[in-house]
């Protein structure tokens, strides 16, 4: 509880600074663009598995982005990694992205770091494609991870296919997720996400998630529903 507690102040005290001294900019700043986001959620759900033991999470992120389209992003949450004890995850990632007409590509590095136990650490190298379809978006995309100590000295594959609606004349959008995981965390795992999101005004967002797994072998796989209320800077 310690931990999630000293996550939640730290987003709250400096991520509001930093949107604040954006605001008080007349200008645009520049090349470079930075955005932030702190969250709480009821589950952390990752691949349609709970990695907070399937308690409360709260998160913080911060991005900088280039006008060339490349970006290095730092994302922190509270995770339980079975010790007993609370513990912290730091997602370190280093990509690019563009749009090529109505095609939105991404891709890059990942590191997966967990300062408490640095046997957990790994990295992933991932990519997506966007493209409109009618008045939704849907993104195929991929993460690969290769073979690595940390992670049984083999390599680990999910693919997933996604898509967000935004409903037209409403602050609701509706989205979902499939997704297949083979390798280091799934034997032929699938997973899916079917969820709608409620655009509260003032950069808050609401949203509810149905989460549900198949071939997990693994409790923290199985179905529930995930509530989440998220500010952006």
């Amino acid at each position: 509880m310690k931990t999630r507690i000293l996550i939640a102040a730290a987003a709250l005290i400096v991520m509001p600074q930093i949107a604040f001294a954006q605001d008080a900019k007349e200008e645009p700043s520049g090349a470079f663009e930075i955005d932030a986001e702190v969250g709480a959620f009821t589950d952390y759900r990752f691949r349609g598995l709970s990695l907070s033991g399937k308690d409360p999470e709260v998160t913080a992120e911060l991005t900088v982005t280039h006008e060339s389209g490349l970006y290095v992003t730092a994302w922190a949450s509270n995770v339980d990694l079975g010790s007993g004890s609370d513990d912290v995850e730091l997602d370190l990632s280093l990509g690019f992205s563009k749009d090529v007409g109505k095609v939105s590509l991404d891709g890059g590095v990942l590191a997966y770091l967990y300062p408490g136990n640095s046997s957990f650490n790994y990295l992933e190298l991932y990519g997506s494609i966007g493209v409109p379809v009618g008045p939704a978006t849907v993104t195929l995309g991929a993460a690969y991870a290769p073979s690595q100590n940390n992670i049984g000295s083999t390599d680990n594959t999910y693919v997933y296919i996604s898509g967000e609606l935004p409903l037209k004349d409403s602050p609701i959008s509706l989205h979902g997720t499939f997704g297949y995981e083979d390798g280091a965390f799934g034997d032929k795992k699938r997973d899916w996400l079917l969820g709608a999101s409620y655009d509260l005004g003032k950069g808050f967002t609401a949203t509810l998630d149905y989460v549900d797994t198949a071939r997990a072998f693994s409790t923290a796989g199985k179905a529930t529903a995930v509530f989440s209320i998220t500010k952006s800077f």
